[in-house]
Order: structure tokens, then C-alpha cells, then sequence
């Protein structure tokens, strides 16, 4: 074992980009390894919102206590501080307990937020040069904003969407402040972290990934997402809540307002879904604690993880 990292608490972790098969293979990996597992989807906090999050089913939950799930009204907003506050202190209690804490989810801010401080690591900041972008960003707009990021830090832009003004104005600021895009300063390593990480991901061809994330989009339209969204917005939930920002919701809106048919709004959430995967790739690429495991080796996937940690106990 690591001696950076012996006394911390252990965590595993099955992350990625959406529909790649992470719950069917955290549920069979926590019923041998004793985890409880921590949800970490930005979406899944949502009370009230089933179906367009993937959420874990009633069966599922009911298998392996879920932490993390269903604690937000999607009437509130919810910043990533406010997770990472919340998942160390569920983190810190199933240590306690004796059992295994595991991540599941593809919110990469999320485990960045469990492993650094969230103002990148510690990067300079300036208040100066931050009240002069947000001025700017008010004047110019949000997608110009972004498309300066984009000149200046293509893989940033890339990972970051451009409504997140506050995130695209502070990479700015850290390329203002040092010259180097926030891109190319160090990642996150195991020294780093509160805890002894041990990250995988599933590792799909482009075009497989692609047929899921379309598969996926289709069962949730038949399973209810449309009624889904309505009953949102019946209980009051109103269209311009964080909550409903996320895939599959925003595209819902213009076509139960009737601008636009089922069939385009079913192509939007499979199009933004496959952009947002891209993106989840591209930011947990940089990880280099995750072991990437191919999808053709998946059914040996939990075999090969429970070695991996009963080696790591040795």
C-alpha cells in the first residue's frame, strides 16, 4: 500500500459519461465489497425528477442503501459546495460504520470537489480583474464570453457550458492572473484527495456509446418523461429553475408549449445527451487515477475491481 495514502479512508468510485453502464456494474461490486453507495449526479439530487435522471429504481435502492439521492426540492438550487459539504459527512459516516463509501456518477465538478478546494486548487484569484470580466460578460453576453475562453483554453470550453458564467469568467481570470489556461495546471492527484481513491470508468467505442445514450433517451419517453416534466410544472416548478436545465427537461418545454413536435424535442435530449457525454470524456480523460476498463472486458469488470482492491489491502 501507498504510505500517502494509508491512513486515509478508502473510496471507490465508478464514474464516466452518461450511459455507460455504471449502475449495472456498482450494484453487483457494492453487495461483495460492503459499500453503501454516494450518488454523484448533479441531476439525481432532485426530488420529483425519476425518469429523466436515470435515477436508481426502487429495486436498485433497496439491493444497497443510496446516499445523496432525492435531498432537493427542484424548486432550490444547489451549488457543488453544498454537495461536497453533504458527501463527506455521509462519507465520513459509513467509514465509521465499517462499510465501503462509493461513488457512482458522472458529475466530474462533483468529485473535483471531493478531492481539491473548488477554487481550482488553490489558483490565484484577482476581485479586480473578476469584477471586469462579469461587467463584461453582463454587456457582451454569455456566448461571448465563452467563445474568448474557446480562443484561449480549448479544452475548458470544451468541459464547461456556456450559461456557466461564473466557472467560464473564473478560467479567464486564471489565464489573466498566469498565462496558462486553467487546462494545463495540475490536475488532481491521489495526494491531493481527502481520501484513497480508486477510481474506473467503462471505456465504450464512440459509436456504442452513442446507440445507448439513444436507446436511453427512447425508453425514458415511453417510460413517462413527458408527464414527467408536466407534473413539474404543475406542482409550480418553474421553467427557468436549475432543476430544469438539465437534458431532458429543457427540450421538453418548447414542445409542450406545441413549437415544436415529440419527435424533434426526442432528437434535441439524444444530440445535447451525446455533446454532454463528449464533454464527460473529455474531462475524466484528464483524470490519471482512473483505470479505464474496455467494454468489450465488462463482464470481468467486477472480478477484476474486487482483485484490485483485496490486492490493495495487502
Amino acid at each position: 500500500m501507498n504510505t500517502s495514502t494509508q491512513n486515509k479512508p478508502r473510496v471507490l468510485g465508478i464514474v464516466g459519461a452518461t450511459a455507460s453502464a455504471k449502475t449495472a456494474l456498482s450494484l453487483p461490486l457494492a453487495q461483495v465489497l460492503n459499500c453503501e453507495i454516494v450518488c454523484m449526479d448533479s441531476m439525481q439530487i432532485y426530488r420529483r425528477m425519476d425518469i429523466g435522471t436515470a435515477k436508481p429504481t426502487a429495486d436498485e435502492r433497496a439491493l444497497i442503501p443510496h446516499h445523496m439521492l432525492d435531498i432537493v426540492e427542484p424548486t432550490e438550487p444547489f451549488s457543488v459546495a453544498q454537495y461536497v459539504e453533504q458527501a463527506r459527512a455521509v462519507i465520513t459516516d459509513i467509514v465509521h460504520r465499517g462499510r465501503v463509501p462509493m461513488l457512482v456518477g458522472g458529475t466530474g465538478l462533483y468529485l473535483q470537489g471531493l478531492t481539491l478546494p473548488m477554487d481550482y486548487g488553490g489558483l490565484p484569484s484577482d476581485p479586480v480583474i473578476r469584477k471586469r470580466l462579469t461587467e463584461q460578460a453582463e454587456r457582451e453576453g454569455a456566448a461571448s464570453m465563452h467563445a474568448r475562453l474557446a480562443a484561449v483554453d480549448p479544452p475548458a470550453a470544451a468541459r464547461l457550458h456556456p450559461n456557466d458564467q461564473r466557472r467560464v469568467i473564473r478560467a479567464l481570470e486564471i489565464y489573466e492572473l498566469t498565462g496558462i489556461p486553467m487546462s494545463q495546471h495540475r490536475t488532481p492527484t491521489q495526494a491531493d484527495a481527502p481520501y484513497d481513491f480508486s477510481l474506473y470508468a467503462v471505456d465504450w467505442p464512440r459509436a456504442e456509446l452513442h446507440a445507448r445514450i439513444n436507446q436511453r433517451v427512447d425508453q425514458m419517453l415511453a417510460n413517462g418523461l413527458m408527464q414527467e416534466v408536466q407534473a413539474l410544472l404543475d406542482s409550480g416548478v418553474a421553467e427557468d429553475a436549475q432543476s430544469m436545465q438539465g437534458l431532458g427537461y429543457k427540450e421538453l418545454l418548447p414542445c409542450l408549449h406545441g413549437d415544436i413536435s415529440l419527435a424533434q424535442a426526442a432528437e434535441a435530449i439524444k444530440v445535447g445527451t451525446r455533446n454532454y457525454a463528449r464533454r464527460q470524456l473529455i474531462w475524466f480523460r484528464r483524470d490519471t487515477r482512473i483505470r479505464w476498463i474496455p467494454s468489450t472486458e465488462l463482464s470481468h469488470a467486477k472480478e477484476r475491481i474486487i482483485q484490485d482492491w483485496e490486492e490493495h489491502i495487502r
